[in-house]
């Protein structure tokens, strides 16, 4: 059952604050790495490679837990705790650059050989949060 994100969490996910997402490896044991990360409407929302361990982990099992901090003041933090329900290609290459004007102002964002790029909702189930 989904929940509805709070403002204080969603102006974590909106600002310029990495995320940590976790998933789950073929054998159950944990894999973390960070991410840029935003949030749409009542979704979290970041964006990666096809390619990616996490994509493929996603893919095979949607269960996964975001943490972010405020890199301003690291005691006010978030984790949602919930199911990817899209990874979608549409929209991934704008979205990616509208990340990376967020994360590196004017810094160019550096794209791979040939990258595939999409974007992964989730809609969260739990959420938890502290200093707001």
């Amino acid at each position: 059952m989904s929940v509805k994100i709070p403002e204080g969490v969603k102006k974590l996910f909106r600002g310029k604050n990495f995320g940590h997402v976790a998933t789950l490896l073929p054998d159950g044991s944990p894999h973390s790495t960070a991410i840029w990360v935003d949030v749409e409407g009542e979704r979290i929302v970041f964006n990666s490679d096809e390619s990616y361990v996490k994509v493929k982990n996603l893919r095979r099992d949607p269960r996964v837990t975001i943490s972010i901090i405020d890199m301003e003041s690291p005691y006010t933090r978030a984790m949602v705790r919930g199911k990817v329900v899209a990874i979608r290609n549409q929209g991934a290459g704008d979205h990616i650059e509208r990340l990376a004007s967020k994360y590196l102002g004017d810094e160019k964002f550096t794209h791979l050989p040939n990258e595939r790029r999409v974007i992964v909702e989730i809609e969260p189930e739990e959420i938890y949060s502290s200093g707001m």
